[in-house]
């Protein structure tokens, strides 16, 4: 039986790694560690970049789970996964499950195949870019023409590699703080809402 969903709750913790999965040293591995009610999704194989079958995957683990909030910290080709996920999201007014994300070192769609079908903005309003300036996946001069045709912030990390444990990216307390800020503004934006729309039901977060 899945957990209910409790009104209000801070929204949980859905880690997203990319290929290869992301081991104990990764800074997604300590967040996780350090998140209660935190969840990975788990692929059936992490050496291939199906877009497609991580994007079922990443559907399949939320529909195991309370309808949410959640808030998806994604790195590299797991981002597109997430981005794929979005896009087959339900209409306005049902629960999409996911109200904000992070998208750490995101792959090149082109590398993998699927610039078309990545070329949308997502209908997330919560939602940051984060990217390396020598990420040799994709670098932020790259990854800022992606970031716009998503619709997203992009904030430019310097000279960071890949962004995972083999550039040095362990206990990572900045993205830890990222986290715990949109969780925060999920809140005020609740409170905001529950005060326009006293006694009635509000909008579905898109």
């Amino acid at each position: 039986m899945k957990p209910c969903a409790c009104p209000g709750a801070a929204p949980r913790l859905l880690v997203i790694p990319g290929l290869h999965d992301s081991g104990h040293d990764h800074w997604q591995s300590w967040l996780e560690r350090r998140t209660r009610g935190s969840r990975r999704v788990q692929q059936q194989d992490w050496s291939r970049g199906d877009l497609d079958a991580w994007a079922d995957r990443i559907g399949d683990t939320l529909a195991q789970e309370a309808a949410g909030p959640w808030i998806a910290v994604a790195h590299s080709f797991g981002c597109l996964a997430l981005l794929e996920h979005l896009a087959r999201r339900p209409p306005a007014g049902q629960p999409g499950g996911i109200v904000a994300a992070l998208l750490v070192a995101p792959a090149d769609p082109g590398r993998f195949g699927v610039p078309a079908r990545l070329s949308q903005r997502t209908p997330l309003r919560e939602a940051t870019v984060l990217a390396s300036s020598n990420d040799p996946w994709l670098p932020t001069h790259l990854a800022l023409p992606w970031a716009h045709t998503w619709g997203l912030r992009l904030t430019d990390l310097g000279d960071q590699g890949h962004v995972n444990a083999a550039a040095g990216f362990g206990p990572w307390p900045y993205l830890q703080r990222l986290l715990e800020r949109q969780q925060q503004r999920w809140h005020a934006t609740r409170h905001a809402a529950a005060a326009h729309w006293p006694g009635e039901a509000m909008p579905m977060a898109l």
